[in-house]
């Protein structure tokens, strides 16, 4: 990588791994649902500015729309509450490490859905040991309290982004829309879906200290939008396949960063079941390519969308 490309990389983990401690900290004076629909509203502002700057069209026809709607629920919409809710009890660490397995769980949901990804052996293994890393994030041999259910939401984010990449691979991907376009047509989807949602899940009047609005600010328009941007640009300078390696940074970012601001404990079922969800996610993405005319690997080069990490 040249020195650019490289500082992108770095600026890049840095903002992704930062937000899940920019959402512990918004949630002092937030609902999940209020940080939700504010960090979509800044991340589609600066998404929309920037496809102008760019000349990038929004796409065109109800069909498209309400299939980026589905790809909005599945990819910005679900997992952003449920890591909200997640993050009211799981630390800024564990909530990265378990969305860390994003990959493997898109590789799993890809096979069922979608028959030209079929699940080879080096990817089987890779989705066991996964699991087994995530089994040790969670811990749920400990007493069920509320830390082990806000693991489990944020397990559950993890698996809709899941589903809203294999969702946009399957629907999506075939119209061609540019990465640029398509990004920011689902985060205005996104904040319009969510917009009368948010009422619903409970309003409390916002305590806007100054510590939660530079959170919030800095979550929507650096986390969701400018990174984002960020990531496009290293996809066309490495492609898409080296720019997702920034996905194995990530979780050691969220894990430093938790401890560096927050103080969070590091517990060696963190470290442990971390290192085994990042080993496991490089292994099956190393998984050899598939006779011809059998169709893409799951773990080679995809459309931009489907690597996108959304954090």
């Amino acid at each position: 990588m040249s020195p650019s490309s490289t500082l992108r990389f770095l600026a890049l983990a840095l903002l992704w791994g930062s937000s899940f401690t920019l959402i512990k900290i918004s949630l002092e004076g937030l609902t999940p649902g209020q940080l939700v629909l504010f960090r979509l509203a800044l991340g589609a502002l600066l998404l929309l500015g920037f496809a102008a700057l760019r000349a990038a069209r929004l796409p065109r026809g109800a069909r498209t729309w309400g299939l980026i709607a589905v790809a909005a629920v599945f990819g910005n919409v679900a997992p952003f509450l449920l890591l909200s809710y997640g993050e009211q009890t799981a630390t800024a660490g564990v909530a990265g490490a378990l969305v860390g397995a994003t990959p493997l769980i898109t590789l799993g949901l890809a096979a069922l859905a979608i028959p030209e990804e079929r699940l080879g052996r080096r990817a089987g293994l890779g989705l066991l040991v996964g699991f087994a890393g995530v089994l040790l994030v969670v811990a749920p041999w400990r007493d069920f309290d509320t830390s082990v259910l806000g693991g489990l939401a944020c397990l559950g984010a993890a698996v809709s982004y899941a589903a809203g990449f294999v969702f946009v691979r399957k629907h999506l991907s075939s119209l061609r829309i540019p990465a640029l376009s398509l990004a920011a047509a689902q985060t205005v989807a996104a904040t319009l879906l969510q917009a009368p949602l948010t009422p619903l899940l409970g309003w409390e009047r916002p305590d806007l200290t100054s510590r939660v609005v530079v959170a919030v600010v800095a979550l929507g328009l650096l986390g969701t939008g400018l990174a984002y941007i960020l990531y496009f640009r290293l996809i066309a300078d490495l492609g898409a396949t080296t720019a997702s390696s920034v996905n194995y940074v990530v979780p050691v970012v969220a894990v430093a960063v938790g401890v560096a601001v927050l103080d969070e404990p590091v517990t060696w079922q963190l470290v442990a079941g971390g290192l085994l969800v990042l080993t496991s996610v490089a292994y099956s993405r190393r998984a050899p390519a598939p006779p011809r005319g059998s169709g893409p690997e799951p773990s080679g080069e995809r459309p931009p969308a489907l690597d996108r990490r959304p954090a």
